[in-house]
């Protein structure tokens, strides 16, 4: 007896996988709503798990009730499998655009993780009875596919792995041991349709419920609610499939569904999200509503609400956690929202697929403008050029409208979306036509986006991608070119200021482009968080850390806000770049210019308060009187006569700063929301007469405080205080930004920096000389098997107490490269708290510096350091004036960047993560005149012009005297 296996027999079970079609059996999409008074029942908790290596890798038998699932595993829903078992269950997979499996559209590896999960389940004791109408079976988010069974029948399939599928199973249920049988595959058709930069994590991910559905109850429902600006009403109308009314007690509206009515109403927005209270009432079910009447068009070329071009600050959001990857809390999701108001965010694009529907309630709650974005890129057809694109194949079209009406017919009621997104990065096709053609027609009362369309056919306004700032301003002008419809409309940067490690740098001279042209009407930063996987090996695992063999390293952490969501510096120079009250002045006149850059929102929730601070403490503040200025209003205000007091001979500032004057929704009274800062007087330099003379005596040299190798003219000590390896230091630990994108290979300076040599410089010294009141060690530093060079001379003298170094640096040879950083480096020990007067209290670089006060700060020398998940140059305080740490007080002139840590530059370049970061006994300092600007070329543009260290001669002094730990 002979027989013959072939894939085709094999693979008849599980044909439904590679079916380009959405699935069977589920309901057609309808409104998202968190509760009423039906019934429901959450099945989130523990499942019994079983992890195949195939699709076909086991029979359905799991499905029928009576199995005996005892010796199976247990997970979590909601979860990914690959994220519990401590490794047990796979591993997570990283890529950026590249599919992880071979592009053969619509076929998947027969290596297919397969996950069969099983929950028995009791229906509550006050169910209500099974003969009262249906029920219903919800799934939030799966991914990628998925196939299900209640009581061992098969209900239906799935895909589309973040977005809601329903079944109808109320003629399955029992009142006990129940039993929901759910087969999930890592790779699907679906997943040609899901290649967004992020993790691949397979599971029920989402919350799985049971919802009773009574005889009469809600089915689909779209709350209309406009608002016109001109009468300052608003009308209601609520469409629904069931007849039923509409009540809203605090408008005292009651009417039929179907019935406009139009009232008096306060109009909702991101900074006043004015909601009212109703519910839609059938004969079945009430459902509460949570209403906000607003406006969205397309008018004058601009996008408008309630008649008002607004300025999106936005940024782009994955949904992430560092244990639970996708799957999010409430309180999480409550986290993120609230740190994005109190860093004046007004904007979130949900990159790139609809969010969990909580987040959006609480994006009508708290205020954001939403751009909703559907769950679809197929960004790894760009490695044959399109070739074979679904999006462009009729035979997906179906998928796609499918994801499109599910995300509009789940979240159409949400006042907080304003724009709908086709998707991203997935080129451009008949299907997107299609899809667009459907949301207009279904949506008329929001825009449509999509990247992809440069031509604008299907959109409503010209979206782009990390556009550089000269590219930006031309557009703002109307000077890019482009169709005549092009023209005509919007442009939003829907991505740009790449935020991974170190940066984004250059957002202020963004936001200044943005603010000059009407046109432009803001931008998304990419992106919000770290995908950082928590990892007792790592801290933090990325890309490559779990065996992948494909894979895009640390490209996945490129957020605003670390992993345990903490801030990042890039956080805090966001919120100060976009804050909406600029406050000007030049200290000089007497006044204070106050402009309200809000759209919406008047002034009367601020409180305004100065200091006036002399050298960074503050001596004398009060408060200043703002008048509640309209949105794009400016006044100046008066400010008080400088402290009779003050001292004379010190630098005096002026700082004002804009708070809450109550507590907010989203914020405490007090929160800072603006500052600003100007010159009251100059700071006086520091100035050490060369009074006293070097002393040469037993191979040292003694010159005031200092000694010096006699030898080598090297510093050795101040005031008794061990000093070591004071020489020129032109290296940084390359930012992710300064290694660059590998398509931009001209400007990738991390990679020229280290092919010049410059991590290796080598210090040839020419000569000591010592004369009646100076030392003098000149030096040539300068890169192995390379002509160019840096003459370096430094000359110290002392007045008795204190040391004064002036380093001048002459370039030799032609030099083509700027330099990622330009002063001194030296070594201490038992140096532990630092005190500075300069910028603060985190780290600035020359195109990040705009959050940076200028104060006294104090912290620890482990505080400084910024913890970005890829060690790299990090912590540096900008325009310091003094600073003291390990005995030592170090003056500059004029101001320095200051770095201290417990680990060199080079230490700092050899670690992949935080944990091969070894603390030494020896703190290095850098004091340095200058720093290379840190762009956002990881993904975007580098360090504009301005912001570039050129090699040219430089000049710099550092005074040193030691003084009592």
């Amino acid at each position: 007896m002979s027989f013959r296996t072939t894939a085709a027999s094999i693979a008849a079970a599980t044909d439904y996988v590679e079916d380009v079609s959405p699935g069977s059996g589920a309901l057609p999409p309808r409104a998202w709503y968190a509760s009423s008074d039906a019934g429901s029942l959450s099945l989130n908790g523990s499942w019994s798990f079983r992890l195949s290596p195939t699709a076909d890798g086991a029979d359905d038998s799991f499905a029928e009730p009576g199995y005996d699932a005892g010796d199976w595993a247990e997970v979590t829903v909601p979860g990914h499998w690959v994220l519990q078992g401590d490794g047990a269950f796979g591993a997570p997979i990283y890529t950026n655009h590249l599919y992880p499996f071979p592009v053969d559209p619509p076929r998947v590896p027969t290596e297919n993780p397969t996950g069969d999960h099983l929950h028995v389940f009791d229906l509550p004791s006050d169910w209500p009875n099974l003969s009262d109408g249906g029920a219903v079976l919800r799934f939030d988010g799966v991914e990628s596919c998925a196939r299900v069974w209640l009581n061992g029948t098969e209900i239906g399939e799935f895909k589309g792995s973040r977005l809601a599928h329903e079944f109808a199973v109320g003629q399955l249920l029992k009142p006990s041991g129940n039993v929901l049988a759910v087969r999930v595959h890592q790779w699907s058709a679906g997943s040609y349709l899901e290649d967004q930069d992020q993790w691949w994590l397979p599971g029920i991910f989402r919350d799985v419920t049971l919802l009773h559905r009574p005889a009469g109850s809600v089915l689909d429902f779209f709350v209309h609610a406009s608002y016109d600006h001109t009468a300052g009403t608003g009308t209601l109308r609520v469409e629904s499939d069931v007849d039923g009314r509409v009540t809203v007690p605090e408008l005292d509206i009651d009417v039929r569904t179907g019935e406009p009515v139009t009232v008096a109403v306060e109009p909702w927005t991101a900074e006043t999200p004015r909601l009212y209270d109703g519910v839609l009432v059938t004969a079945g079910e009430r459902v509460p509503l949570r209403i906000g009447f607003r406006t969205v068009e397309l008018a004058d070329g601009l996008i408008k609400v309630n008649g008002k071009a607004i300025l999106f600050k936005g940024v782009n959001r994955h949904e992430w956690h560092p244990e639970k990857g996708r799957t999010l809390d409430l309180e999480t999701m409550r986290a993120d929202v609230l740190l994005m108001k109190r860093h004046n965010l007004n904007a979130v694009r949900t990159s790139h697929y609809p969010p969990h529907p909580a987040f959006l309630d609480l994006c009508d709650e708290y205020g954001l403008w939403v751009i909703d974005e559907c769950d679809l890129e197929t960004h790894g057809f760009t490695e044959q050029n399109w070739r074979d694109n679904p999006v462009d194949d009729d035979r997906w079209t179906p998928a796609l409208l499918d994801r499109a009406s599910r995300m509009v017919e789940r979240d159409k009621n949400h006042p907080s979306v304003v724009i709908w997104s086709l998707g991203n990065e997935a080129g451009t096709g008949r299907g997107l036509t299609a899809m667009a053609e459907w949301i207009h027609g279904r949506d008329s009362s929001r825009l449509v986006h999509y990247e992809g369309d440069w031509d604008c056919r299907d959109t409503d306004m010209y979206s782009r991608m990390y556009a550089d700032h000269a590219e930006t301003e031309r557009i703002g002008q109307s000077l890019d070119g482009g169709t005549q419809k092009r023209r005509q409309l919007p442009f939003i940067l829907c991505e740009y200021g790449h935020a991974m490690g170190n940066g984004p740098g250059g957002i202020a001279d963004y936001q200044r482009i943005f603010e000059a042209h009407d046109r432009i009407q803001g931008g998304f930063i990419w992106e919000w968080i770290d995908h950082g996987v928590k990892d007792e090996r790592f801290g933090y695992a990325y890309g490559g850390d779990f065996g992948e063999e494909l894979h895009d390293g640390n490209f996945v952490c490129d957020g605003l806000i670390f992993p345990d969501r903490t801030p990042s510096p890039g956080l805090v120079e966001y919120k100060k770049v976009i804050e909406p009250v600029r406050i000007t002045g030049d200290g000089t006149d007497g006044t204070v210019r106050i402009t309200n850059a809000y759209d919406f929102a008047d002034l009367s929730a601020l409180t305004f308060v100065w200091s006036y601070d002399v050298d960074g403490t503050a001596v004398e503040t009060g408060t200043l009187a703002v008048p509640a200025l309209a949105p794009g209003e400016s006044a100046d205000v008066k400010l008080p006569e400088p402290p009779a007091d003050a001292r004379g001979g010190a630098e005096s500032l002026w700082t004002v700063r804009a708070l809450l004057a109550d507590e907010s929704a989203w914020g405490e009274r007090g929160h800072l929301v603006a500052w600003g800062q100007f010159p009251a007087s100059a700071r006086p330099l520091p100035t050490v007469a060369a009074s006293a003379a070097p002393v040469l005596a037993d191979g040292v040299v003694t010159l005031g405080p200092g000694t010096f190798d006699a030898r080598t003219g090297a510093l050795t000590s101040i005031g008794g205080r061990e000093v070591q390896g004071l020489r020129l230091d032109v290296w940084r630990a390359p930012t992710d930004n300064d290694f660059g994108a590998a398509w931009q290979p001209d400007i990738r300076y991390g990679v020229l920096w280290r092919k010049l040599g410059l991590h290796r410089m080598q210090h040839r010294l020419d000569s000591v000389e010592s004369g009646a009141d100076a030392l003098t060690v000149r030096t040539r530093v300068a890169p192995a098997a390379a002509e160019v060079g840096l003459n370096t001379v430094y000359r110290w003298t002392s007045d008795g107490d204190k040391l004064q170094l002036t380093v001048t640096v002459d370039p030799e040879g032609d030099w083509t490269l700027p330099l990622p950083r330009l002063g001194i480096r030296l070594g201490l020990s038992a140096a532990d708290r630092v005190t500075w007067f300069g910028g603060g209290p985190g780290e600035g670089y020359p195109d990040t510096d705009a959050a940076s006060i200028v104060g006294r700060w104090e912290s620890t020398v482990d505080d400084l350091q910024t913890p970005y998940l890829r060690p790299q140059e990090n912590g540096a305080r900008t325009d310091v004036r003094w600073a003291e740490i390990g005995g030592l007080r170090v003056d500059g002139d004029p101001e320095f960047w200051f770095t201290a840590r417990r680990w060199t530059s080079e230490q700092l370049d050899a670690a992949e993560h935080l944990t091969d970061l070894t603390p030494g006994d020896t703190v290095w300092v850098n004091l340095d005149h200058g720093q290379q600007g840190i762009g956002s070329q990881s993904c975007g543009p580098g360090a504009l012009p301005q912001y570039l260290l050129r090699v040219q001669p430089a000049e710099f002094s550092v005074v040193f005297s030691a003084i009592d730990d």
